[in-house]
C-alpha cells in the first residue's frame, strides 16, 4: 500500500513537472515568434549570396539591414543614402567600378541584390582597411572610415581596446551598439546554436531527476 502512495506521488511530480515544462515552452516558443517578427530574416537569397563571397558575417549583415532600413528597399537617409544598407551615391559608384558593374547608376541603389551586393563589397572593404576590428568597422560604415582614423590618430580611441563609449559621435555610438546588439539577437534566433530544441534541454534536465526512463528515448 504504502509502495503504491510512493509510486502514485512520483508519477504526480512527473506529471506537473511536464506541465511546467510545456508552459515554458509554450510560452518562449511565442516569444520567439514575436522576436522573429521584429529581426526577419529577409532577402536571405542575396544575403547569403553576397556575405559569402566577400566572406563577411551574414547575421551582421541582418543586424546592418535592420538597422539602416528595417528592410525598407526604397528608404532614402537625409543624407541621401539610398536602399537595405544606406549606400550613398559616392560609395555606390567607387563599389560598382571595383566590382565591376557595368552601366550602374544610382537608382539601382533601390534593387536589394545590387544593394546588399555593394554594401557586403563595402563591410568587406573596411574589414581589411581596420584588421578585421568590427567595432572601428561599424563606426566607420556610419560614422566614416576618414573620422575612425582620426579619431585613431588623435587618441580619442584605441584601436587595439575599443570602448564603444569613448566613440565621439553620439550618434555612431548609438549605432555601434545597435548593430552589434541586433547581431547577438539574430544569432540567437537563427544561428546553429538554436539547432537543439528547448525540449532536449528540458529533458536533460528531468533525467537526473526521474530516471532514463521518463520518454524511453535518449540525446
Amino acid at each position: 500500500m504504502i509502495f503504491l502512495i510512493i509510486i502514485k506521488r512520483k508519477f504526480f511530480y512527473i506529471l506537473v513537472f511536464l506541465l511546467a515544462a510545456l508552459t515554458v515552452i509554450v510560452a518562449i516558443n511565442s516569444s520567439r515568434r514575436l522576436l522573429e517578427r521584429f529581426f526577419p530574416i529577409k532577402y536571405n537569397k542575396y544575403v547569403d549570396k553576397y556575405s559569402m563571397k566577400y566572406g563577411v558575417d551574414p547575421f551582421l549583415v541582418y543586424a546592418m539591414i535592420k538597422a539602416e532600413s528595417g528592410f525598407d528597399s526604397d528608404a532614402v537617409s537625409h543624407k541621401k543614402a539610398i536602399g537595405l544598407m544606406q549606400i550613398i551615391e559616392k560609395t555606390g559608384f567607387w563599389a560598382a567600378e571595383e566590382i565591376g558593374m557595368q552601366g550602374f547608376s544610382v537608382e539601382e541603389l533601390y534593387n536589394p541584390e545590387v544593394n546588399i551586393h555593394i554594401g557586403c563589397w563595402y563591410l568587406d572593404n573596411l574589414m581589411k582597411e581596420f584588421n578585421g576590428n568590427l567595432d572601428l568597422v561599424i563606426a566607420a560604415y556610419n560614422g566614416g572610415s576618414g573620422n575612425v582614423k582620426k579619431w585613431i590618430n588623435n587618441k580619442q580611441i584605441d584601436e587595439n581596446n575599443v570602448l564603444i563609449d569613448n566613440i565621439p559621435f553620439g550618434e555612431t555610438k548609438r549605432y555601434v551598439k545597435r548593430v552589434k546588439l541586433y547581431t547577438k539577437i539574430y544569432k540567437k534566433l537563427y544561428g546553429r546554436d538554436t539547432a537543439k530544441p528547448l525540449e532536449s534541454r528540458i529533458y536533460r534536465f528531468f533525467v537526473p531527476h526521474f530516471g532514463s526512463n521518463l520518454t524511453g528515448s535518449s540525446y
